[in-house]
């Protein structure tokens, strides 16, 4: 976003006092020079910059507004800041643009303090630049959809999986502790047209897009958990099912179910369909008909009279 690459440029002039290059200001932020060239163009504006010897300087306000932390609070954040700095899961530019507005505010009253909150920030920038860059964008755009409310459309795997498509509402973006020990950066939201609510490793996804439909997160939100099925019981009446979809992301109301064999394809004229073994209950034709026209039930042909049927119960009642 244009207005945080802004912000980061003016938090890195007034961490260097001295003056930066364009090509380090462009490297730090990820961009080309002639584009630093239009940002600083608008902080001037706002602020006193000028361009001495090929460095670009930046005069801070005598009257800048300051938030100033006790000494035991500047130096507890300090030991946390080198913390942060040593955890490649939690190194981005959001992140060090952070620790410099603090290390700013206590440059006057804290110098030490605040040069080594300006070398973690620094050490966070660095090793931020190139890996990682993939993380942030889609760290970006994970924070708008949270932030504006909206269904995000993920493209993700997990330890060399197959790529996965999942449609989901974020409600909580943090980090967790798994098996390993590790702590990675995670969003945990809701399986669009589901009530099963699932948790990814951001480092996992490969793509993020934010779609124009809105969701809510619930006061009594309560998380759902995917039964274990384990073996299957030879009791179970099995139904197979063949469904044509107009949204992939319908399939997500299946996963509370008992099925198998699940295989999904494309024919000649890209119609997208989907042929699975079903388990034969009211639990499906409750997801069926939660999935409205996202799907519909193409084979068998005694299955699909059937829900016509219990569609049309349903439209007596009003």
């Amino acid at each position: 976003m244009k207005g945080d690459r802004i912000m980061q440029l003016e938090l890195l002039l007034l961490s260097h006092p001295g003056g930066m290059r364009r090509a380090e200001i462009a490297r730090r932020l990820g961009v080309h020079r002639s584009t630093v060239g239009r940002y600083i163009d608008v902080l001037k504006k706002h602020l006193d910059i000028k361009e001495d010897k090929y460095l670009i300087k930046l005069t801070a306000k005598d009257n800048m507004d300051m938030m100033k932390l006790s000494i035991y609070e500047s130096l507890a954040f300090n030991i946390s800041a080198e913390m942060l700095a040593s955890h490649g899961e939690f190194q981005n530019p959001h992140l060090a643009s952070g620790l410099r507005k603090i290390a700013g505010n206590m440059r006057s009253y804290a110098p030490n303090i605040s040069q080594n909150i300006d070398a973690a920030a620094e050490a966070i920038e660095t090793s931020s630049i190139g890996e990682n860059i993939h993380f942030t964008a889609v760290f970006e755009v994970l924070i708008d959809a949270w932030v504006s409310g909206k269904i995000v459309r993920l493209k993700h795997s997990h330890n060399s999986e197959a790529e996965q498509e999942t449609e989901f509402a974020p409600y909580f973006i943090g980090f967790r502790e798994d098996s390993q020990g590790r702590k990675p950066i995670s969003v945990t939201g809701r399986l669009r047209h589901t009530s099963e609510i699932v948790t990814l490793d951001i480092q996992d996804i490969h793509k993020a897009e934010i779609l124009d439909e809105i969701y809510t997160i619930p006061d009594n939100l309560k998380p759902f958990r995917k039964p274990e099925t384990g073996e299957r019981y030879d009791g179970i009446d099995m139904i197979p099912l063949k469904l044509r979809l107009r949204e992939r992301s319908a399939l997500n109301s299946f996963n509370m179910l008992y099925r198998e064999h699940i295989k999904t394809y494309e024919d000649d004229n890209g119609q997208l369909y989907c042929e699975m073994q079903a388990e034969n209950s009211i639990e499906l034709l409750l997801r069926l008909v939660q999935c409205g026209d996202a799907i519909e039930i193409v084979e068998p042909a005694n299955y699909r009279k059937k829900f016509i049927r219990e569609l049309s119960k349903i439209l007596k009642v009003y």
